[in-house]
């Protein structure tokens, strides 16, 4: 057994840092991963509350240490993203192409659960227990042990910290505009919300060719930000805007008759219906941030032939989507390292969270 420090979660909404023990002996299609760098986002902040101890983190990148007699695609030495909507590849959904929604693996994370994609329980233990990794991976700490499934090798030249970042929220925006919507070149799209994935789904729209790209805050630095993404127009909200009513009638006079796509990237329930009020007639509302609370919507907002879409992970096919995005960023294509706006040390994650929190960063990353 591997000593490992990392950032455990009581389920009762907070975390300490303790050492753990991994397993050092991959078996099957296992892979021991050293981690350097661990995304964060908003998520891992409810990980806190989960109802139960485990090992936080699900964006990350390293360094394989050892693999298992099984594992045919990765050697000692490879450097690697980890994905945390970890595909079997033989299950209904994943052979229809649907790897994210992985009927062996992924498809129990809704609800607060946490995925085990079919990870050995008993390969890391706290205190002689065996203790979970946050969607079978785990990244917030200094080693862990995954199913190889769960690695995209790294063929470009990138920093730790800026493809540990790839895993989530750079796949989930980008993969909502080009997976999801298929934005169209030429064509008008809204973001609400410039976090993490909001900028996400800027560059994504850029890369696709959208000429108006227009992004909704309440906070100006992130309207600054958005506009060094892609962002053409910003449109600064107000908490008492309810619906984004008001936001919505300065983008139909951007755009004439109402964007032609208009993503949700706040995670606010109150605003889960909002970016149906920004679309024309058959334009597309896609519901990025995960909302999973009941909201009322007001049935005359699909008026007429608008669809509204609530995908998950942005369809990520992690071994396609993923190598796309190292060529994207290695083409300068896709802005990365600029996201990353501050990196911390394990024993600084409090920080980091309550920056992530206080919306000081487009993304923050834990560096071991």
């Amino acid at each position: 057994m591997l000593v490992s420090k990392a950032a455990v979660a009581d389920g009762q909404g907070n975390f300490s840092i303790v050492s753990i023990l991994v397993d050092d002996a991959p078996e099957g299609d296992e892979v021991l991963v050293q981690i350097k760098a661990a995304g964060l986002c908003h998520t891992d902040w409810d990980s806190l509350s989960w109802g139960k101890p485990l090992i936080m983190g699900h964006e990350g990148a390293g360094i394989v240490r050892k693999v298992g007699p099984n594992v045919t695609t990765l050697k000692v030495g490879d450097s690697v993203i980890l994905n945390w909507a970890i595909p079997c590849y033989k299950c209904y959904a994943c052979q229809q192409g649907n790897q994210h929604l992985c009927e062996a693996n992924s498809a129990v994370i809704a609800g607060n659960k946490v995925s085990h994609g079919q990870a050995r329980l008993q390969a890391s233990t706290l205190d002689g227990l065996p203790i979970e990794r946050s969607f079978s991976i785990g990244t917030i700490s200094e080693y862990t042990l995954v199913r190889e499934a769960a690695c995209v090798k790294i063929t470009v030249v990138i920093p730790f910290p800026s493809a540990a970042i790839i895993s989530c929220g750079v796949m989930t925006g980008y993969g909502s505009v080009v997976n999801v919507a298929k934005v169209k070149a030429g064509t008008s799209v809204v973001v609400l919300g410039s976090g993490g994935v909001g900028l996400n789904v800027i560059q994504g729209a850029r890369i696709c060719g959208a000429s108006k790209i227009i992004a909704i805050d309440i906070n100006p630095t992130r309207l600054e930000m958005a506009k060094d993404y892609g962002a053409t127009h910003t449109i600064l909200a107000t908490k008492e805007d309810a619906g984004l009513m008001e936001a919505a009638k300065q983008v139909k006079s951007l755009t004439e008759r109402g964007a032609d796509y208009a993503f949700e990237c706040t995670a606010i329930p109150a605003l889960g219906a909002a970016p149906l009020a920004m679309i024309r007639n058959a334009g597309m509302a896609i519901q990025v941030s995960g909302i999973e609370q009941e909201i009322k919507i007001d049935m005359r907002l699909f008026e007429w032939d608008k669809v509204y879409i609530n995908p998950l992970y942005g369809k990520a096919r992690p071994q396609i989507d993923f190598k796309i995005l190292q060529e994207l960023y290695a083409n300068g294509d896709l802005e990365l390292d600029k996201m990353v706006t501050q990196t911390y040390s394990l024993d600084h994650l409090s920080e980091a969270f309550s920056d992530m929190r206080k919306g000081l960063n487009a993304k923050g990353v834990i560096v071991f």
